[in-house]
């Protein structure tokens, strides 16, 4: 049994709208192995990206604790959190957020700005990156020459620049043809499973789903059930 990385524990998450009270997360408890990759799947409402905001320290729950790494995020302060997520978690999402005015190198070196590496060190890192994605050659175009599948590896790039332990992906794919979902997908089970890379993956796709080991449900903010994928252990 791998060791959990991330281990919540009776966590509720609840918003305020004027005296209105919306629960979104009831007495959540789930552990995630070391190197796992889930997919996590629900209806629209059932608090899929909150909590994966809470496990990558964008948010932090109403009651309940969220430990990452060993490290108690939900109780670190603003500044700490802000370090924390820069050294620990990669996020990728379906809008892929780049710079139109920036190449894929200056986009993918974005993160390290906040650390104290050089300027070579920093383009080095994110050569790196890019050569693990597959886009080395294309590190000179900026986003408009590039199509959304490379869109998403630049942002995928730059998500691994930092050399994280974890990955957040909020529907990674959600915004890509069939073909090219599977290319990107395909790529998250190298990270998983040749680099080490804990994924967490939100979507509402089935066939996304069966990229990743396990599938966990969400429904009305409460854990429904598991699905152990069935060989799930070689890249796709």
């Amino acid at each position: 049994m791998a060791e959990a990385l991330i281990s919540l524990t009776d966590v509720c998450k609840q918003y305020s709208r004027g005296k209105l009270i919306v629960p979104v997360l009831d007495n959540l408890n789930l552990e995630i192995s070391q190197g796992d990759f889930l997919a996590l799947m629900g209806p629209s409402g059932s608090g899929k990206t909150t909590l994966l905001n809470l496990i990558g320290g964008l948010d932090r729950p109403t009651s309940g604790s969220v430990i990452v790494g060993g490290e108690r995020v939900d109780k670190l302060s603003e500044n700490k959190l802000a370090k924390w997520r820069s050294q620990n978690v990669g996020f990728v999402f379906q809008f892929y957020n780049l710079l139109p005015v920036l190449t894929a190198q200056k986009n993918v070196e974005l993160p390290l700005l906040l650390t104290g590496m050089s300027a070579k060190q920093r383009r080095e890192h994110a050569a790196t990156a890019l050569e693990i994605v597959g886009l080395k050659d294309r590190a000179k175009h900026r986003p408009r020459e590039l199509s959304g599948g490379e869109e998403q590896r630049v942002a995928i790039a730059r998500a691994l620049v930092s050399d994280p332990s974890l990955l957040v992906c909020d529907e990674p794919t959600g915004d890509l043809d069939r073909a090219t979902a599977d290319e990107i997908l395909s790529l998250l089970q190298v990270l998983n499973q040749q680099h080490g890379k804990t994924i967490m993956m939100v979507t509402h796709d089935s066939k996304a789903a069966e990229f990743a080991k396990h599938i966990l449900h969400l429904d009305k903010g409460s854990l429904t059930f598991e699905t152990n994928q069935v060989g799930s252990e070689e890249p796709a």
